[in-house]
């Protein structure tokens, strides 16, 4: 199935979903997020359920948002976040000595 097939049929808030939680949309890392309530679900239940021209128009535009590489900032989170917590405990370490 190529990606126009897939364009152009009518798209779900599962189809939408998937995009997000496989970082398609370049709004997170790549992995699976549960949600409390799926998309789609208020609109369902107060009876007015999302038309699938609308969920095929919001997998467009998301995937118009530029991807960004979460993993190139992931090594420096990592330093500082060591940086800090052994700051931490030589600032500990300092106060209960005195």
């Amino acid at each position: 199935m190529t990606e126009n097939d897939r364009n152009s049929r009518p798209s779900t808030s599962a189809q939408l979903k998937d995009d997000i939680n496989a970082g398609r949309t370049g709004d997170k890392v790549p992995a699976f997020d549960p949600a409390a309530a799926p998309l789609g679900t208020d609109e369902e239940a107060a009876g007015t359920p999302t038309p699938p021209e609308a969920w095929s128009e919001a997998r467009r535009q998301e995937a118009r948002v530029p991807r960004t590489d979460h993993r190139a900032r992931a090594p420096w989170l990592v330093a500082l976040s060591g940086i800090v917590l052994a700051a931490a405990a030589l600032g500990w370490a300092i106060v209960r000595m005195t």
